[in-house]
Parts: C-alpha cells; sequence; structure tokens
C-alpha cells in the first residue's frame, strides 16, 4: 500500500511517504513434521492442519494450539490466541499497536519496498516472521535508521520479564511509569507510586535491560494466571548488524517484546543504512520465531523457552521459506580454520587464540564489520586451540576478521574469501601480529571489547533497580 507523508518517521508497516509496502502470508499446511518440544501439548503427529480464514478485515490463522489474526491490509497483528485464550496482545490498544514491524526512515522518495512474512506451521506453538527489504537500482537516496518488530502484550497478564538466567524480575506497568517522576531522560523513571509497593523507589529504565548480539538469543514475559510464556526467539545473527558484540534492547516495561535487527542505540546516529546514487540493496531479515508455552512455574517456562531457543538455533537456515532470496542449507557453505598469535613479547612460540570472535563480513578495513548494516555477518568463537567452523554461510565475496581477548587490536586476513553454494572452505592456519612498539611496561583492563574492569559504583539510594545490587552486570 502507499501513503504520504513528507520528510520522513516511524514506519509501523502501515504505509508511508511513496514507500510499497507488500505483504505475503504463507501458511505450511502439508505433512512435514518439525521436533519442537512442548511443556503441555501433544506431539506433532495428532496435531490438527492449520486453518486459514480470510474475513472482511482480517486473516486468521489458526494451527490449533496459536492463532494469529492479522489486519487487512496492512498485516499488523492485532491478535496472538494461545490455549483458550483470546489474545495475550493488548486489546485495548488500537489494531495498528500491538504487534508490527517497526521501521524508522528518513528522506524517502519514491523507492524502498518491505515484504514481511508469516509462517504458521502444524503442531508448532507460536508463529515465525521475516522481511524483505529492497531498495533497486536508481531509486533516490534513502536512510533506514531502525528496523524492528514489536509487541504489546496484555497489561493485565505480563508481570515477569525473563532476559536472561540471571536477569529476571517482576516489572513495573505502563501505567506506573506514567506515575513516576522522569529523571535526566525520558526512559528513566523514578517509581512514586506502583501499584505494586515493592517497587516503590526503585528507577525504570528499558536501557538496563540491554544485551549483545551474542546473548540475545530468547526473552519475554511470563503471565502468573494463566501461567503462560510469551517469547523472541532469534536463531541467528547474520540478518543483524555491528557484529556479534553490538548491545541492543530486549523487553521492557509496557509489557514490551522485540526483536530488532539494527538500530541506532550504542551506536550513534550515523549507524543505519544509508543508500546513495541509485545504490541497488535487498536484504532478508529473520526469521524470528515467536514461541508461546505453559507450566507450573516461572523457571519451567524459562527453561522451556531456552530448550526451544537452541532447537530453533540447531534447524538454521530454516528450510520452510519459500523464498528465494532466503537459501537452504545445501546453498550455502561452510569455512573452517585456525587462528594463531604472533606476540614475542608474550611468548616466543605461536599461540592459540583462544574464544577468539571470528567472523566473515564484507570486504572493508580491519574492524569495518563494526559498522556494517546493509549485509549480512557470520560470527563464531574459538575453541582454546583456536580452531573455528562457520556454518551456514550465505554464498558471497567476504574477508574473514577476528578479534582476540586479551590481544590488543583487530584482525583481517588479506585474502577475499569467497563462498559458494555448498562449498567447504578450509583455510588453513592463519597467524595474527598485534600492534607492537615494545614490550608492555603497565595495562589497565583487558582488551577484550568489555567494560568489564571498570569500576563501576552502587547508585544512590534513591535511584536503584534491586535487579542490579550485587550484580555482576551492575
Amino acid at each position: 500500500m502507499v501513503g504520504n507523508m513528507e520528510k520522513g518517521g516511524r514506519l509501523s508497516i502501515l504505509g508511508c511517504l511513496v514507500i510499497i509496502l507488500s505483504f505475503f502470508l504463507l501458511v505450511d499446511c502439508s505433512s512435514k513434521t518439525h521436533a519442537h518440544r512442548r511443556i503441555s501439548h501433544s506431539n506433532q503427529g495428532s496435531s490438527p492442519p492449520v486453518k486459514l480464514q480470510v474475513l472482511d478485515n482480517h486473516v486468521e490463522i489458526d494451527n490449533g494450539i496459536v492463532k494469529l489474526t492479522l489486519l487487512k491490509p496492512s498485516g499488523m497483528i492485532t491478535g496472538v490466541g494461545y490455549k483458550g485464550i483470546n489474545n495475550v496482545l493488548e486489546y485495548r490498544f488500537k489494531e495498528t499497536q500491538r504487534g508490527y514491524w517497526d521501521i524508522v526512515w528518513s528522506r524517502p522518495e519514491i523507492g524502498k519496498s518491505f515484504f514481511d512474512t508469516f509462517i504458521v506451521l502444524n503442531g508448532v506453538s507460536g508463529f515465525y516472521s521475516y522481511s524483505i527489504f529492497e531498495h533497486l537500482k536508481g531509486w533516490p537516496d534513502l536512510n533506514v535508521d531502525e528496523a524492528r518488530i514489536a509487541f504489546k502484550l496484555h497489561q493485565d497478564m505480563f508481570h515477569y520479564m525473563a532476559i536472561s538466567d540471571d536477569k529476571q524480575r517482576i516489572m513495573p506497568t505502563d501505567h506506573d511509569r506514567r506515575e513516576g517522576h522522569v529523571l535526566d531522560y525520558r526512559e528513566a523513571v523514578l517509581l512514586t507510586n506502583p501499584g505494586n509497593p515493592n517497587l516503590t523507589g526503585e528507577v525504570d529504565d528499558k536501557y538496563q535491560y540491554s544485551c549483545e548480539n551474542k546473548d540475545n538469543r530468547v526473552h519475554g514475559w511470563i503471565s502468573s494466571n494463566p501461567r503462560v510464556g510469551f517469547w523472541v526467539i532469534t536463531p541467528s545473527d547474520e540478518f543483524r548488524a555491528g557484529g556479534p558484540v553490538k548491545p541492543d534492547l530486549t523487553s521492557h516495561a509496557g509489557p514490551t517484546s522485540l526483536a530488532i535487527f539494527f538500530s541506532g542505540h550504542y551506536a550513534g546516529p550515523s549507524f543505519g543504512v544509508r543508500l546513495r546514487n541509485g545504490e541497488p540493496w535487498k536484504k532478508v531479515f529473520g526469521p524470528v520465531f515467536i514461541y508461546l508455552n505453559s507450566g507450573s512455574t516461572n523457571n519451567a517456562l524459562w527453561e522451556d523457552a531456552k530448550k526451544q531457543m537452541s532447537e530453533e538455533t540447531k534447524k538454521w537456515p530454516y528450510d520452510f521459506p519459500m523464498s528465494v532470496d532466503f537459501p537452504r542449507a545445501s546453498q550455502r557453505g561452510t569455512i573452517t580454520g585456525r587462528l594463531l598469535v604472533r606476540d614475542r613479547y608474550i611468548s616466543r612460540e605461536l599461540m592459540p587464540a583462544k574464544s577468539a570472535y571470528v567472523g566473515l563480513a564484507p570486504p572493508g578495513n580491519a574492524g569495518s564489520w563494526q559498522e556494517e548494516t546493509k549485509a549480512y555477518q557470520f560470527w563464531t568463537r574459538t575453541d582454546d586451540k583456536g580452531y573455528f567452523t562457520i556454518q551456514g554461510v550465505r554464498a558471497d565475496t567476504y574477508n574473514l576478521y577476528a578479534s582476540v581477548p586479551g590481544i590488543i587490536g583487530d584482525y583481517k586476513h588479506d585474502i577475499d574469501v569467497i563462498i559458494r553454494p555448498g562449498s567447504k572452505v578450509r583455510i588453513g592456519d592463519l597467524v595474527y601480529d598485534p600492534p607492537r612498539h615494545g614490550p608492555t611496561l603497565w595495562e589497565i583492563g583487558i582488551p577484550d571489547r568489555s567494560a568489564e574492569e571498570f569500576y563501576i559504583p552502587d547508585p544512590a539510594p534513591g535511584l536503584v533497580n534491586k535487579l542490579f545490587i550485587n550484580h555482576k552486570d551492575k
């Protein structure tokens, strides 16, 4: 659909200035099965077929476990039903503000297409979504600053949020935040009169729940009555921007859950997709999996969500997307090798690059992957002997980059790496010579792309988030 906005802004997959949006619905009603672990529903063999119902203003997709309701023609998610629950999204919000692809752009003229796909498989307790962004050759300049999927959950149901094993807590409501005292920036709010008095005097700030891409695999919310979990699972980082240590948002008070593909958070306003001089560009974001489960305790739901995340990761790349722009496993390649470090001031022998980040990203300078937003990246970590394997790589030409904990600088292999469909590249031993002008005289901290060695004082007693008192990430 085509809308009319003059200078840019936030697009919630609803239409904007001569930005063309097309929505394709894919429902897999075949007999093909996928192994998904569940807490409380029957095995896949007994699952009913997926049903598709097209109404005047909505499209309903129901597999007997999850019912997805989309708004016509925009493709907004107006309802997610689960096992007798009519809608786990906030039904009091407008239908356009419950579940949606959220894109921030500026100065677009003609020339941006988004193809948004939802996939419902029979016997699966959730649904998948991905989008294809395309800018054709010759189209005018365009900035895309942020792309994500946002879910606004039922405010009366979901109060407990889980980001990781040690970041879980009862959260304030959106009303609590509105009634609180805004601090130096609008995201940080002192809770002055929350509905749950145990939260009085705490500070809520969505940035406190950010995490790095490499760790942002599953997060979400739990309802206590009925005890149901809603989880955003991201099985791969290949479509994310900025590499494995780029931080971004996850879930936060609202209750809100996000699947973020790229944004300027922690990177600055220049971080985003910049298309100039008629540059052609196409990229597939996702699929991500929205998983729902039920069980007896919060911990049981969280542990089940982690197991489901592990299963989704093992299945990557998925075999069910029908787009030619999403290559299957047989159409991708693999690279193996070993990274060593040569630093005569530490050892006379070559040292294995232990736990190093090794990745394939578009050709550029050493470290350029940190600012890369347009293309795909594929990362792994070396073992104790420096060996690495990267599987499921899209066919293309890359540079191989690396960052070694405890070793200063960025590594880049001098020769381009060409991945062809089905190829297995054995790159052999690679040697990184870090920058040196002599022996180390003194050192503060460890060069490992973290701020772990910095001293972080406790906050003022009246400005705390109790979750982070004596927490390793305080």
